[in-house]
């Protein structure tokens, strides 16, 4: 945006206004205490679940593999289809309340211990730090002109980036395609045209974010931040700067009490600054940058430590324990109803998926004709019979129709199977007297029971026939 001096004498003055601010690397400092050991332990074990997972084995196939072009997803012992798309329909729904219940109690934590985002970019940090050294080193080597140092050390960063990124684009993937298969044609340049976009994608979305963007991510893109306050409360726990303690800040030599300073417990430092993965200053109060990590807290409690003082500057606590000094309270309303319904929908989705009949039957009408009428006077319904085995094993079946009398039904195969996991479609005629057919539309049953167990199904149908013969 520009304007001129309306003043001809003088030469016009340009001002220029950035719309957007340009960043600044962040080189958070490596801290150690509980919230770090707990970081650490959630890295370790949401890392170790993700590229474990896919390669174990359930009954000599994949755990866990989210077959598109086959419609089917194997969990575990269970095999679900598009049928069942209630069942993740309820599981988005524990998610999304699990979010509002833990945000309630106590703020983003998800954002600074199991978000994807956090999760990679802890993993990219700490091979950054393996190979440029500490916070101070690496500012250091940023500052230094190019030599064979500083790209040895920035070359192996980032090779070492961008096979993480690749074998983690691999092993997403290999949650949608089997990935001893996947890992078996990846040397022969054998895969599929989808299954490359996916990896490459996947991969540099990876490096992206994890290597480059960062704390970008937390600040500009992710939408959750910006809609946080509206679950919320005054009795949340959040990290809080102790301003009645910490005020006014100065430096001082260890060992002396800074009341006869007149000075707070914040000696200056900025190391929470230092340490914060989106470089702010929690003694500015609550930011919506902040993700909750609670690195500050160790970095300060570490301080603390070293200076004879109480820990607990920088602490979880909520504004009405700040304001008011009263203890936390837990069991307040929002807390118990959000735990209530979140604990009956998962009891409520465990149940379902526990009761769940692995057997289903469609049934579907020839569409080419309503009936027609045999050489023997009977009329003739066909249909096509889809019968799905959700099962681990493969089953027999009987059937029987039920619902009009006198009514005879013949298929193509006397024996009713299907493989697990697989669909069986069988065409199934319907001969019936026409006498025995009070109106044009009759109601039937289709009863469905496999042999070796009491699993069974009902599922009903209409036979269509002529109008009946009034006299």
């Amino acid at each position: 945006m520009t304007a001129k001096n309306q003043d001809s004498s003088n030469p016009p003055e340009v001002l220029v206004q950035e719309l957007y601010q340009k960043r600044e690397k962040i080189y958070p400092r490596e801290v150690h205490g509980l919230f770090a050991a707990l970081r650490v332990t959630g890295v370790s074990v949401l890392l170790g679940l993700y590229y474990v997972l896919p390669w174990l084995l359930w009954d000599g196939r994949q755990a866990i593999l989210f077959d598109l072009p086959e419609r089917k997803f194997y969990i575990l012992g269970m095999i679900f289809w598009p049928q069942d798309f209630i069942y993740l329909t309820l599981m988005l729904v524990l998610a999304a309340l699990s979010l509002f219940f833990f945000t309630a109690l106590a703020g983003r934590l998800w954002c600074g211990f199991a978000c994807p985002q956090t999760v990679w970019t802890e993993a990219f940090l700490w091979i950054e730090r393996k190979i440029e050294g500490s916070r101070q080193r690496q500012m250091k080597l940023d500052k230094s002109p190019w030599n064979s140092n500083k790209l040895l050390k920035k070359g192996s960063k980032h090779l070492i980036w961008i096979v993480f990124s690749l074998f983690t684009g691999l092993t997403f993937v290999g949650y949608f395609s089997p990935i001893r298969d996947l890992f078996a044609a990846v040397p022969l340049l054998a895969l599929g045209p989808w299954e490359w976009f996916w990896i490459i994608f996947y991969s540099f979305a990876t490096y992206g974010n994890a290597g480059w963007m960062r704390e970008q991510v937390c600040i500009y893109m992710c939408p959750y931040a910006r809609f946080q306050s509206a679950m919320i409360d005054k009795d949340t726990l959040v990290i809080s700067y102790d301003k009645s303690r910490g005020e006014p800040r100065g430096s001082r030599k260890k060992g002396i009490d800074p009341e006869s300073l007149n000075l707070g417990s914040c000696i200056d430092c900025s190391i929470c600054v230092q340490a914060c993965p989106t470089g702010i200053d929690i003694r500015d109060g609550l930011q919506y940058e902040c993700i909750g990590c609670a690195a500050c807290i160790d970095a300060c409690d570490d301080v603390m430590d070293k200076m004879g003082y109480a820990p607990g500057l920088i602490k979880y606590t909520s504004e009405n324990s700040m304001e008011t000094g009263i203890k936390y309270r837990l069991f307040r309303p929002r807390i118990i109803i959000y735990a209530s319904i979140l604990i009956a929908l998962f009891i409520g989705t465990i149940f379902a998926i526990a009761i769940r009949e692995p057997l289903e039957l469609d049934i579907i009408r020839d569409r080419n004709s309503l009936f027609r009428e045999t050489g023997n006077g009977l009329i003739e319904n066909v249909y096509t019979l889809k019968i799905i085995n959700k099962d681990i094993i493969e089953h027999q079946y009987e059937l029987q129709i039920t619902g009009l009398e006198g009514m005879k039904f013949h298929l193509q195969k006397k024996e009713i199977s299907a493989a697990a996991g697989q669909v069986t479609e069988m065409p199934l005629r319907i001969e019936i007297d026409p006498v025995n057919l009070k109106q044009r539309s009759s109601q039937i049953f289709f009863n469905l029971k496999t042999l070796n167990s009491d699993v069974s199904i009902v599922e009903e149908a209409r036979f269509l026939g002529p109008f009946p013969d009034r006299n």
